[in-house]
């Protein structure tokens, strides 16, 4: 199973350590040795939406209506088909992994092809004695930390009601963190010094751009002037009983208005976006703790650089969130865990828009019913607050989800 795949079930199981370890297929060939893995996973879905609509194009499954939606849907982990090769040459570890990710629903009747990505494409290569280097496309490094160790990795979060048909769910991207999302790069990690290790790298640089209502710019397609850069560091410890780690990571990129709308890109000019993250997980005698903090300018919400600019003036927004997780786990193995996230978007002068807050809960149970498959059931509780100058709107989504993931 490929390192990105471990990582985010290894954060998400969080010390179910049946799954957290295990590789995928190995088959040797020749001079390689190829890892094929992954995970299938199908989630039923109930979404109750109440309240008002508000500017639906801000919040993604939280803007009221008063409606229920029922879904079949994949969770917020897409279903993954991975493989891996590696190999030993002139001094190098070399190795290459390329991903498909089909959805688990589909659109329409009579329509039985489900939306698919294509996530991972990329090369690594290098020593254990001074790093490696990876080009291609992978996990972005800013805010990965925090959607790896989110518990909904292995369920559903929020989204459910909305994203109907999608590859995957939000679970507290948008209520908690910023989607550190799937981009081209080129990037350098260091070696692990007996648990320190950093990252930094370029990545593909997006455009800003406007298109939604009440001035708040949407996000932007690729392009710009110069790429984004980004960088973290880590730190895992074990003492006895206590295993933990605490992260920090950065993003920065000049931004330009999107070329298909000279207007606003005349108004926006040239700005430089920038955020920062800290996080840390402790686990404990089947406890276990997370806490993660994020603020930026111009970085926006739910996805990079979504929203962080305003139409009117072209000034860079605040936003800011975070959130906090308590897990544990039973003798009979099933995991229970409460986490609670929050996500906000700040006005700047002379603009209509003022303030989106939206805030998300999940209590969730985890049981592991085979060494490779798990049962998932979560009840979410999502808000959506939007503000302008003369209005307030607020819409609530209560979902409940059970289903299943399994790794091979």
């Amino acid at each position: 199973m490929n390192k990105n795949i471990k990582l985010a079930v290894a954060g998400a199981v969080l010390s179910l350590s049946a799954i957290s370890a295990n590789a995928g297929i190995i088959i040797p060939a020749g001079d390689w040795t190829l890892d094929i893995g992954g995970n299938v996973n199908t989630f039923a879905t109930w979404t109750k939406q109440s309240g008002d609509y508000g500017n639906a194009p801000l919040g993604l499954g939280n803007e009221g209506g008063n409606k229920t939606v029922q879904n079949m849907t994949t969770g917020l982990l897409p279903n993954y088909l991975s493989v891996s090769g590696s190999t030993r040459q002139n001094d190098l570890d070399v190795a290459f992994t390329i991903s498909i990710n089909p959805g688990s629903s589909t659109t329409a009747p009579g329509r039985q092809s489900p939306q698919q990505e294509n996530r991972q494409a990329f090369l690594t290569f290098g020593d254990k004695s001074w790093g490696s280097i990876k080009l291609g496309k992978d996990l972005g490094i800013f805010a990965s930390d925090a959607i790896l160790n989110d518990m909904t990795l292995l369920g559903v979060g929020s989204g459910a009601g909305a994203l109907a048909g999608n590859t995957t769910t939000l679970g507290h991207i948008g209520t908690g963190y910023i989607y550190a999302d799937w981009k081209a790069q080129v990037a350098y990690t260091t070696p692990n010094f007996n648990g320190l290790q950093a990252t930094v790298g370029m990545t593909q640089a997006w455009n800003a751009s406007n298109g939604s209502a009440y001035g708040a710019s949407s996000s932007g397609q690729r392009g710009g002037a110069s790429p984004a850069f980004e960088g973290k560091a880590s730190y895992s410890f074990a003492a006895n009983d206590v295993t933990g780690k605490v992260w920090v990571s950065g993003i920065s990129q000049k931004l330009k208005g999107d070329t298909n709308n000279s207007s606003f890109d005349t108004v926006m000019g040239s700005v430089t976006a920038y955020a920062a993250d800290i996080g840390a997980n402790v686990n404990f005698a089947g406890f276990g703790l997370t806490g993660y903090y994020y603020a930026g300018e111009g970085i926006g919400q739910t996805f990079q650089f979504r929203d962080g600019i305003s139409d009117a003036n072209g000034q860079k927004r605040d936003s800011d969130g975070g959130y906090i997780q308590a897990t544990y786990v039973l003798p009979t193995k099933t995991k229970v865990g409460l986490s609670y996230g929050v996500s906000n978007l700040d006005g700047v002068n002379d603009e209509y828009f003022r303030q989106l807050t939206d805030t998300s809960w999940t209590m969730g149970a985890y049981h592991p019913l085979t060494k490779h498959l798990n049962l998932v059931a979560e009840y979410n509780e999502s808000k959506h607050k939007l503000e302008n100058v003369y209005y307030s709107y607020e819409g609530k989504a209560r979902t409940a989800s059970f289903g299943a993931i399994l790794f091979f």
